[in-house]
């Protein structure tokens, strides 16, 4: 049986960490990905995130601090 000689798109290949794909999102894009609970914001850039948020798609649910995975 012979082996494909290249990848399919989307198969294989490096992994860009998470950073890098929020980084790559902001440059490209203009899309901001950043977590509430970031700790290299302060606390005034962290309430606006959050407020930000609530803002655009409502309150989050009451188990939201937990996380999965």
């Amino acid at each position: 049986m012979k082996t494909m000689r290249f990848t399919p798109p989307g198969y294989g290949g490096r992994r860009r960490d998470p950073e890098q794909v929020k980084r790559d999102g902001w440059r490209e894009q203009g899309l901001l990905a950043v977590s509430v609970d970031d700790e290299r914001l302060t606390w005034p850039e962290r309430e606006l995130v959050r407020q930000l948020g609530e803002k655009l798609y409502g309150p989050r649910s009451s188990n939201a601090g937990e996380r999965h995975g």
